[in-house]
């Protein structure tokens, strides 16, 4: 049984040595203890600034398990989880980063989970942010209660991208072929049975976080585009709730003026300004909405590749 391997890199040339004997150690392990396993490690180079593809072409002279895809510039991650996934012909298929937050002493584990038939998918899940900065670990609580809310699938907190799935559940991932990818809600959109399997928050073994807040708050929000329509529908019942209160508002000078003959001496431009700005906020904010989504629409028409490889030793 073949096991694929799947390393997403961005300018990663210091952990991967540190990950790479770490994954051998391990793929030395389950093959002792059974040796009808092997593995292959495929190395995804997005588009990287520094020596990364340089030491994985190492890491493939040295193994002939070692294969690795080069992009011709940057992707992001997304795309190269997915083509990892496009590549793999391993029977069990996991992601992992390149940092070693993802402790890869868990494979042995998750290893085995499948060989049971406990689950099609087995995937960590940080109980811990210890070492995370606290506004970073607020919004990232913030936002995965959202999303739960705003949508039919469930999203766990703390769920990484590392996971170990069986070949149907791949094959199933890949026909979600869109080019606004969200892979948290992905795996969880196909279906199938889940595990999780709960880790301490680790720190990166080298180098620094390549997600900035703004890069995370971005992803956030083509989640939530991606997988909800939710921001549509509150900005439709913000309209109309607007709507409602202006006339509730007419209502109330009308009956004021005309009934109960109560003038005022002053116009009143403070409130009328106010409900003018109030009401343009809104449709500003609706349009904006509407934007967002007209934008993935006018990006998944393109048909563009999720990806275009620069190099790689597969075959």
């Amino acid at each position: 049984m073949l096991i694929s391997l799947i390393v997403p890199c961005f300018n990663e040339e210091e952990s991967l040595p540190t990950l790479f004997s770490a994954l051998k150690e391990i793929s030395t392990e389950v093959k002792q203890a059974d040796s009808t396993k092997d593995f292959e490690y495929i190395f995804v180079n997005d588009g990287s600034s520094d020596k990364t593809l340089e030491v994985v072409k190492n890491f493939a002279a040295d193994c002939s398990a070692v294969k690795y895809i080069s992009f011709s510039r940057n992707f992001g991650k997304e795309a190269a989880m997915y083509a990892g996934l496009e590549k793999a012909k391993g029977e069990y298929v996991a992601i992992l980063d390149a940092d070693m937050q993802d402790p890869p002493s868990l494979i042995p584990q998750m290893i085995k989970a499948l060989d049971n038939n406990e689950c099609d998918i087995i995937a960590a899940r940080r109980v811990t942010r210890v070492g995370e900065p606290k506004i970073r670990s607020f919004f990232a609580r913030m936002f995965y209660k959202l999303i739960n809310k705003m949508c039919e699938i469930e999203i766990a907190d703390g769920a990484r991208d590392f996971r170990l799935m069986k070949r149907n559940v791949v094959d199933a991932i890949l026909k979600v072929n869109e080019r606004q990818r969200f892979s948290k809600g992905i795996f969880s959109w196909v279906g199938f049975k889940t595990k999780w399997i709960e880790h301490e928050n680790v720190e990166r073994v080298a180098g620094e976080t390549k997600w900035s807040f703004w890069k995370l708050f971005k992803y956030a929000i083509d989640g939530i585009v991606t997988f909800t329509t939710a921001p549509m529908r509150l900005a439709t019942y913000c309209g109309f709730s607007s709507a409602l209160a202006a006339f509730i508002y007419m209502l109330y000078y009308f009956i004021r003026a005309i009934i109960l003959k109560i003038y005022n001496e002053v116009p009143g431009y403070p409130s009328l300004l106010c409900f003018i700005l109030f009401i343009g906020g809104l449709i500003l904010m609706a349009l904006g909405v509407l934007g967002e989504y007209i934008g993935k629409i006018y990006i998944e028409v393109k048909h563009r590749p999720i990806y275009i490889e620069g190099e790689s030793n597969i075959e």
